[in-house]
């Protein structure tokens, strides 16, 4: 009986020191986004625990992997222009261009805003209104009926987490 009793204490240490030691690694914070992600599971941005630099070079060549550009090429701006989070414990990351919101979540308020609104007054019947009028996070196409703004086809599709899924990509380590 007190062998069981011994053997059921050193095993309560083991779990308190095991605990104790993930706690104070969490506490010290990450510089390995894979191991931060893992850890963290959901985060829409990297908070205070990550303490490695805003785009890891991990992240910069997973993403330029994940993009098909060759490793040759320049990683400045993979390294410049990156977003990244987590998501059910997997890195996933997205680079700025002319029309990718990466960092905002799509609007997905069907109505028109005032920009719309004075477009359609001022070019009656366009066929279009341009992002800059829309709001590059618009989740929809818009035209103008009449003087109306007229809202179209969902032009994304979102993620678990509600941000533009396409551009988005989830990375793997890289061997």
């Amino acid at each position: 009986m007190r062998n069981a009793r011994l053997g059921v204490k050193a095993a309560l240490v083991a779990l308190a020191l095991v605990a104790t030691s993930a706690t104070a690694r969490a506490e010290e914070g990450f510089t390995d986004p894979f191991a931060y992600c893992r850890a963290v599971g959901t985060i829409d941005a990297p908070d205070a625990r990550w303490r490695g630099p805003a785009v890891p070079k991990a992240v910069a060549r997973g993403l330029q992997r994940a993009l098909g550009v060759a490793p040759s090429e320049p990683l400045e701006p993979f390294e410049r222009g990156t977003s990244w989070r987590c998501m059910d414990g997997a890195v996933y990351a997205c680079n700025v261009g002319a029309n990718l919101p990466c960092s905002a979540k799509p609007s997905t308020d069907p109505q028109p805003n005032e920009g719309m609104r004075t477009w359609c007054k001022e070019n009656p019947g366009s066929d279009f209104i341009p992002m800059y009028i829309t709001g590059h996070d618009t989740l929809f196409d818009w035209s103008c009926d009449g003087e109306s703004p007229k809202r179209g086809r969902q032009i994304s599709q979102l993620d678990a987490r509600g941000f533009v899924a396409n551009i988005w990509h989830r990375l793997t380590p890289s061997e």
